[in-house]
């Protein structure tokens, strides 16, 4: 993600432009069934997705094919691709009571104050209000979830996370694939002794480094762990955060990522990876048009596969158990859900999974096929046949589930950890005196 300078200026037109189509305070969560009439207006979603994505163009065309038929209506797209400033943006406008009708968020401790305050829509009844909940994947919704069990998010996508490799590249160093995580070090040491980059990873926007250090503990003791260590109930001076923290140490040691990773960012990754320099990259099937296609370069084409992340004898979670996410989530505003945002998201939701599925993408609904594009390699239709066999534990990414402050120290200081500039025991002093300071705050 691209990092974009903000303005009082910017911040002043983007409230202006949301405070008619929002209102103060929070209307009735449970209310999935307003009654009255439809009446016609422009609504907004405020979205932190690419804007020229699947997700975007489907939903502006259905709003397209709805308006045909309810003169008035519009959907206005504010978009910010950008993440950190999509959540200073969203932050604000909730402070000031000014969010639109319909918003993105992952599940974060932030989001799931603005449900306990009533300002977002019960979505598992909306879904099943709207005739749809029994379509979606338990996991696409699982992963939209707060840790009380509520849904309050919308899935529109539905990605596995998987780690690509190049055999070749592997052949020459003598490797084999991982059996287990702690074999990934001496695989780095081996790669590189070989004149080879272990893995490629965009350093530049943090959150995939941040995947790494909740591998470990996903596969030690299961999603409980972070669960736990978020609230402050456990520490990263316990046995399962020493073995993450260790673990990430050591990747560093035996230089798994390219030089200067910090500072390169996510076409940097992809292109170490694709060009045949880098031997593994560990990304999600919204790259598979980039992975597993003609598109792919032909030097490298047929030595490229992909294996999940690995379990281990003695794991506490099975090996069809890894980070399978659907994304960031669309919540509804309590506030300003009446008939037409009702009626516009009946309509749209039972069109929208055909039509993301025909761009060769997995629906988060079970009820279409996705579409393979005819310029794929069989590996394509591997990684989504994937999906069909899945546990039911996620591998939630952390970034979803700390406190904001805690999650910002967490990214900077790992990053010193592989880097060498931080020990192990360091890290977890400030870490742990970290999520005792701020966890509080959300978590209470």
């Amino acid at each position: 993600m691209k990092k974009l300078l903000r303005t009082a200026a910017l911040a002043a037109a983007v409230a202006l432009s949301l405070a008619a189509c929002s209102g103060g305070g929070a209307g009735n969560p449970s209310n999935v069934s307003p009654t009255g009439e439809i009446k016609p207006r422009e609504i907004s979603w405020l979205l932190s997705r690419p804007a020229d994505g699947a997700v975007i163009n489907i939903m502006k065309k259905l709003a397209s094919d709805y308006a045909k038929d309810h003169s008035g209506f519009a959907l206005n797209l504010i978009t910010t691709p950008d993440r950190p400033s999509y959540i200073q943006k969203l932050e604000t406008l909730a402070a000031a009571n000014k969010l639109p009708e319909l918003f993105d968020t992952d599940a974060t401790p932030f989001a799931q104050q603005l449900a306990k305050q009533g300002k977002m829509v019960d979505v598992e009844k909306l879904l099943k209000n709207l005739g749809v909940y029994d379509s979606y994947r338990p996991n696409a919704l699982n992963y939209q979830r707060f840790d009380d069990g509520s849904l309050h998010m919308i899935p529109f996508q539905f990605e596995l996370e998987y780690f690509w490799f190049n055999k070749a590249l592997l052949k020459q160093a003598g490797v084999a694939v991982p059996k287990s995580l702690d074999d990934i070090p001496a695989m780095c040491t081996a790669l590189r002794a070989a004149g080879i980059t272990p893995l490629a990873i965009d350093g530049q926007d943090q959150w995939p480094l941040e995947r790494y250090v909740a591998y470990q503990p996903f596969r030690d003791a299961g999603p409980a762990f972070v669960q736990k260590l978020k609230k402050g109930e456990a520490k990263f001076s316990d046995a399962t955060g020493q073995k993450t923290v260790n673990w990430m140490s050591r990747l560093g040691e035996a230089k798994c990522f390219q030089d200067g990773f910090s500072s390169q960012g996510y076409s940097d990754a992809q292109n170490l990876f694709t060009s045949g320099k880098a031997a593994m990259y560990n990304i999600g099937t919204w790259e598979l048009q980039s992975l597993a296609t003609d598109k792919l370069n032909p030097a490298v084409r047929e030595n490229i596969d992909y294996f999940t992340l690995p379990a281990g004898s003695g794991a506490a979670t099975a090996a069809n158990e890894y980070v399978a996410t659907s994304g960031i989530g669309m919540a509804v505003n309590s506030k300003t859900f009446d008939p037409l945002v009702s009626d516009f998201l009946k309509f749209a939701l039972e069109k929208y999974p055909s039509q993301y599925a025909a761009t060769g993408a997995l629906s988060p609904t079970t009820n279409v096929k996705t579409a393979i594009p005819a310029n794929a390699t069989p590996l394509y239709k591997k990684a989504i046949d994937q999906a069909e066999d899945l546990g039911s534990k996620l591998a939630m990414p952390w970034d979803t589930q700390l406190d904001p402050t805690t999650n910002t120290r967490l990214q900077q200081e790992l990053v010193l950890l592989v880097q060498g500039n931080v020990k192990p025991a360091e890290f977890t002093s400030t870490l742990d005196a970290t999520i005792a300071q701020n966890a509080p705050k959300f978590f209470k």
